[in-house]
Order: C-alpha cells, then structure tokens, then sequence
C-alpha cells in the first residue's frame, strides 16, 4: 500500500500495511456498502482467523488500496475477493478517517449485489441481509468495527443529501 499526506495525495512511498498501522502513517482504505434489488444491505461478521477485529461484524467490504490503484479499483478487487463477485462499486466520498487501529483515508462507495455470493470464509464467517431499520438496530447490539459506525453514519447523510 502507499503512504498518503492528509490531503489524501500519494507520497510515492509503499509500505507494510501492518507497519503502517504500527507507525499511524496514514493510507488509504477502499469499503463498499452492499445493497440487494430491495435495498437490503449486506452485513458480515469477520472470521475468527483475522488479525484485525477478529469476530466483529461490518457494514462494508473493502480493504487497503495498492500502490497506482484507484478507490474504484481496489473496491471491486476486495468485492471479487471476498464475496467472488465482478461489479463495479460507485464511489461516493472519502474521508480521513481517525478511528480504529489508526488514521487513514477511507474512500465509501456503494454497490448492488447479485442475490448469490460466494463469500470467502477465510475472511467472511457469516453474512446477512438486512433492512436499513434492522441494520440500525443491530448496530446498537452487536460489536461492530469502529470504521462500520463512522462511514455507515456518513453514508446515511449522504443519501439524506442527496435525497
């Protein structure tokens, strides 16, 4: 992954996310929101397995962005990985993000999914679909990531804006 500014401009420089982490030098993180044909969105639990909030649930897929990759680019890469399919995520606004393990750029966008996915179990224990209502809820009871409860609130005042 590359090194960012907080003007989101890369530095030219790649790094070890795990040393990014480590260092808090900021970086970029491409998720997207996951929506059915009924507006449903996709909610997933983390794998046991995983070195980062192993267990939690989350809104989004995503994952760190490449070196010369775009926010789009790196958003369908980590949907192809982690739920095998091929579509291509809208990207709807970034934003430096200063929770979870440490500050970077995260780049939210949206996507429609397919009824079936095949979602990787080395990443993805569980997945549902839930209701906006639903999700909401599940929010307030169940142990999300800190980046789920910061983009999901500023993708609902997104779509509030845009509405």
């Amino acid at each position: 992954m590359e090194r960012v500014d907080d003007q989101d401009r890369g530095l030219g420089v790649a790094v070890p996310r795990r040393q990014a982490i480590r260092e808090g030098w900021l970086h970029r993180v491409a998720v997207t929101v996951c929506r059915d044909e009924c507006g449903r969105m996709l909610v997933h639990r983390r794998s046991e397995q995983l070195s980062r909030f192993p267990g939690f649930y989350e809104v989004m897929v995503g994952g760190a962005v490449g070196v010369g990759e775009s926010y789009e680019q790196a958003a369908a890469r980590e949907l192809a990985e982690e739920l095998g399919i091929r579509v291509l995520p809208r990207l709807l606004f970034t934003f430096l993000n200063r929770g979870g393990l440490s500050p970077h750029w995260l780049g939210v966008h949206e996507a429609v999914l397919p009824d079936a996915v095949v979602a990787d179990p080395g990443e993805i224990a569980w997945y549902g679909r839930l209701t906006e209502p639903e999700l909401r809820s599940a929010l307030l009871e169940w142990r999300f990531t800190p980046d789920s409860h910061e983009a999901f609130g500023r993708y609902l005042a997104f779509r509030a804006a845009q509405s």
